[in-house]
């Protein structure tokens, strides 16, 4: 899974990088901030997706005596550094649309429609390929949230010069560079979000913790349940450790596999590490 959205992000990146440099030679000549925008959006996507193709080699790496648990957070990090690429990259396209307000320019609307539509069939070739994925890959979905900006931009580059065209107002062009901005700023900083939130091993978004003690308690095997913690190790992988004290004539060596199938099968835990703690040693809500 992991080999086949490399191969896709490895697709797109050429694409992207490809266009950028007709962007950027587009939106120079006809004097487009929505064409440069894009532009830097496109470089910046390249780099990202670049980023994101280092990471997947780096994550598949084995396991040594300094990481034992692997290079996985490596695409974690990727997916960070792509989410935060998109807000600084936000943040200089509405700089750049507040001097435009104040020292409009001329735009040449027709190279900028031509450019605008070339990037908008190469964006949606992008996105298709993407969404071929396996969409539960942070590293995959911080790539396809760039495309879909990029996608955004061509579609705004579009809508502005064709306004230019038949109204000649060249507002247009910082106008629909900030309307595309503000759309891409609620993906990226929800990819930010969740990076940070796995990096922080906080409990992953859906799990119970309460519902899966109360779970685990109620095992005829178990008399105690306690010092539950789950954690992401990367965006598709969930671990997990527990505290547990077997019921009376239960063989405490069989405990550790039985809980631990439990939350495999009914919570989606791929990895859980269990220990089993005497009689009374455990004190808590669902001790009984």
């Amino acid at each position: 899974m992991t080999a086949s959205n490399a191969r896709r992000i490895q697709w797109v990146f050429i694409m992207t990088l490809a266009y950028a440099a007709v962007q950027v030679v587009g939106g120079w000549l006809s004097g487009s901030l929505a064409l440069i925008a894009d532009a830097g959006h496109m470089l910046s996507d390249a780099a990202a997706l670049l980023l994101a193709l280092v990471a997947y080699r780096i994550a598949a790496r084995a396991p040594d005596k300094q990481r034992t648990y692997g290079f996985h957070r490596v695409r974690v990090l990727a997916a960070l550094a792509n989410g935060a690429s998109l807000l600084l990259l936000v943040a200089w396209i509405a700089w750049e649309a507040v001097q435009r307000f104040r020292e409009p320019t001329e735009v040449l609307a027709g190279p900028m429609l031509g450019v605008a539509v070339v990037g908008l069939i190469i964006n949606l070739a992008g996105a298709w390929v993407l969404m071929r994925g396996h969409q539960g890959d942070g590293n995959l979905r911080g790539a396809l949230l760039h495309v879909v900006g990029d996608l955004l931009g061509s579609i705004g580059a579009i809508a502005a010069a064709i306004g230019i065209l038949y109204t000649g107002w060249t507002v247009l062009d910082p106008i629909l560079s900030v309307l595309v901005s503000v759309l891409v700023v609620r993906s990226a900083w929800s990819l930010v979000s969740d990076s940070l939130l796995i990096l922080l091993q906080a409990v992953p978004r859906g799990l119970d913790v309460e519902g899966v003690q109360a779970d685990i308690a109620g095992l005829p095997e178990i008399a105690e349940v306690g010092h539950f913690h789950a954690w992401t190790l990367t965006d598709d992988r969930v671990v997990a450790t527990v505290h547990v004290t077997p019921a009376p004539g239960t063989d405490p060596l069989a405990l550790p596999a039985r809980v631990a199938r439990q939350l495999r099968e009914k919570h989606a835990i791929a990895h859980a590490t269990v220990q089993v703690d005497p009689p009374g040693e455990l004190q808590g809500p669902h001790a009984r």
